[in-house]
């Protein structure tokens, strides 16, 4: 996949490029495998050993509640990865200014290492390319701004949700949060479950409106615990509470704005779990 730095040119002169950098995205990583920092480090760690990278050292952080970003260095230069798993997804950069490296083969050794159920090379680039000056046309001060303005103007993804809301202007926010490992007295306990609700309201200033719904439902050790509903002034708060599993399954459906990512951490720490997965949708 990966050729020789020297890249071909139409003039006699070659294009040289100091570097290489991938950009390499792990969606649908396994269940777990992005919550340990050593076992983040470890897959990095084997995918630049096996690629034939010579490893100088590491350095990996553990991030609260959940969350892992570390850097490989190599000594033809790095890997780095920041992994999110509540969205089972790592994003990993390798950047290269040798040729020893087989890429392919660090690529599919994360992959395996991941668990990933699909992986994307979203930017292959050549960094610091080594050419014949270019001439510039004209004024080269008024060329050197219009270079800035076309990196300024490109037309990049939002990554904050308040961005994308802002931008998008929908009807409502839908996040759905789930809770893994959550404290078996709090979830098997109705009073607290109304009270999370009441806190929860309060942290992303939504007014309940009408009282809050707590039902004990099955007879079925798989689907038992409680269900919860919670109108609110701008739609809706909902959740089940899973005892087989001592897993939280919650909803926010909002007209107005909220921090999903303030929902997902708020609950964690109040149900006491282990871990979360998260999911938003804009809803039009």
């Amino acid at each position: 996949m990966l050729d020789k730095n020297i890249k071909p040119s139409d003039s006699q002169d070659p294009v040289f490029a100091l570097g290489r950098q991938l950009s390499i995205e792990y969606y649908d990583c396994g269940q777990g495998l992005l919550l340990s920092k050593d076992a983040v480090e470890n897959a990095l760690l084997k995918g630049a050993n096996d690629s034939g990278a010579t490893i100088i050292s590491s350095s990996f952080h553990q991030f609260e509640p959940q969350g892992v970003s570390g850097v490989v260095i190599i000594a033809e230069s790095h890997f780095t990865v920041h992994a999110w798993p509540e969205h089972d997804y790592a994003a990993v950069d390798i950047f290269t200014c040798g040729d020893n490296i087989d890429l392919d083969v660090a690529i599919h050794s994360m992959e395996e290492s991941f668990g990933a159920g699909r992986v994307v090379i979203s930017s292959d680039q050549n960094r610091g390319i080594i050419s014949p000056p270019a001439k510039l046309k004209g004024d080269s001060k008024s060329e050197s701004k219009r270079v800035l303005d076309t990196i300024k103007d490109r037309n990049t993804l939002p990554i904050s949700w308040k961005k994308a809301y802002d931008k998008q202007d929908p009807w409502g926010v839908l996040t759905s949060v789930d809770i893994y490992g959550c404290g078996q007295n709090i979830i098997r306990d109705a009073k607290m479950i109304e009270k999370f609700v009441n806190a929860l309201c309060e942290t992303i200033e939504m007014k309940p409106f009408g009282n809050c719904r707590v039902v004990h439902f099955g007879v079925d050790e798989k689907i038992e615990g409680f269900s919860m509903t919670q109108l609110i002034e701008t739609s809706l708060i909902s959740g089940h509470f899973a005892n087989a599993t001592n897993t939280a399954y919650l909803d926010i459906f909002s007209c107005k704005f909220y921090e999903p990512r303030d929902v997902a951490q708020f609950a964690m720490s109040f149900f006491k779990g282990d871990h979360y997965k998260m999911q938003i949708a804009l809803r039009q």
